[in-house]
């Protein structure tokens, strides 16, 4: 039975996965390292480790094979050093003792972002695909083996459900026409647990943010977020907009925002904390088996560098009331063709795509902290 998400549903069952001023332009320049969601960051500035150190980091990565899973009905790859890397977050209450939900089984991909990079990794777009868009799902494998059977005007993030990784890259590559060359994924715990390890993430309320469902209480100000409210942060939809999954993408990527500038305060200056740290991440990550190593993600890293939060244009893929059930929504079939069109063809997406949407509109209440 899918999650009641939209903007009038019952809670808990709709709690979601997800949750500056100048500095040296050598350190600026690392900045997007998404690392609560992808632990590449994390990894990257710790790079003076031992190869002992490196090895056990290793062994805790969990790789997931989706070219095998897929196999060879998918999109192109891009030859010219664009890439496209398809960031997860679960809603899996596993090890969470019925803290977000009793009752709820499984796990769906509540949090989905499609991060695009240029050809010469100095820009990157991130599109946001909000969990209630109804899709047609693709047939998709199951990870215990078998076949998912294809299904029409269902939620997005029952394919995450369905299927696991791979049948959610199936489904955005099926609804894009864009290839996904890697995947990453973290859940509640993980993303806790990673946010508490860096010592929480600051940001700015330019007014209160409240919601009694994932039980959130800021004042207007600035916070120091550490895991536990950054993961209420992350799932309130309640407390912002219209209450829907469309306000809630807007704090999610104001807090990715927020992130990368914490990561670039975390420094070089601790070896023993930015260990504890990339052990931590590596822990709670999950990633295709071609990005699953140390060794890969440092090298993801290192092509990452140069790009910084004001390199990064944010958008939700565009998206109207579904007519059938306002607490859904549908694409737009020719604003979302302009925004995939411009990633395959590796050009900043224009502003036209989302301006008739209902995603991305209106400021959002919270900022990366100056």
């Amino acid at each position: 039975m899918p999650q009641d998400s939209g903007k009038n549903g019952p809670y808990p069952a709709d709690i979601p996965a997800d949750g500056d001023g100048p500095r040296p332009p050598r350190r600026r320049r690392r900045g997007l390292r998404i690392a609560a969601w992808t632990a590449v960051g994390v990894v990257a500035v710790g790079g003076a480790g031992t190869a002992y150190l490196w090895s056990h980091l290793n062994g805790n990565l969990q790789g997931v094979d989706i070219d095998a899973a897929l196999g060879k009905d998918r999109p192109g790859a891009s030859h010219d050093g664009a890439m496209n890397i398809l960031l997860l977050g679960s809603d899996s209450r596993a090890g969470t003792g019925g803290a977000y939900g009793k009752g709820i089984t499984g796990a769906r991909s509540d949090t989905t972002m499609v991060l695009h990079v240029d050809k010469d990794h100095r820009k990157a777009s991130v599109v946001s695909i909000p969990r209630d868009t109804m899709v047609d799902r693709p047939v998709c494998p199951k990870p215990g083996g078998g076949t998912a059977p294809a299904a029409h005007q269902v939620m997005f993030n029952e394919s995450y459900q369905v299927g696991g990784p791979g049948c959610t890259v199936k489904t955005v590559e099926s609804l894009s026409g864009v290839r996904m060359d890697h995947f990453l994924e973290v859940d509640f715990t993980g993303f806790k647990k990673i946010i508490d390890e860096l010592g929480g993430v600051d940001i700015t309320t330019r007014q209160p943010v409240k919601d009694v469902h994932s039980k959130l209480n800021l004042p207007a100000g600035k916070h120091t977020l550490k895991g536990e409210q950054a993961l209420s942060l992350v799932r309130t939809r309640h407390g912002v907009g219209d209450g829907s999954d469309l306000g809630r993408i807007q704090l999610q990527q104001a807090f990715i925002k927020a992130l990368t500038h914490r990561i670039d305060d975390v420094g070089l200056s601790n070896p023993a904390k930015l260990y504890s740290l990339a052990d931590t991440a590596t822990r709670t990550v999950r990633a295709d088996s071609s990005l699953a190593s140390t060794g890969k993600l440092l090298g993801l890293a290192e092509e990452l560098k140069g790009i910084g939060p004001k390199n990064m244009k944010m958008v939700t893929m565009p998206v109207t009331y579904d007519p059938q059930n306002p607490d859904r929504v549908v694409p737009l079939p020719a604003a979302s063709a302009k925004v995939w069109q411009a990633l395959k063809d590796d050009r900043p997406i224009p502003a036209s795509a989302v301006r008739d949407s209902v995603g991305d509109k209106g400021t959002s209440p919270v900022v990366a902290q100056s």
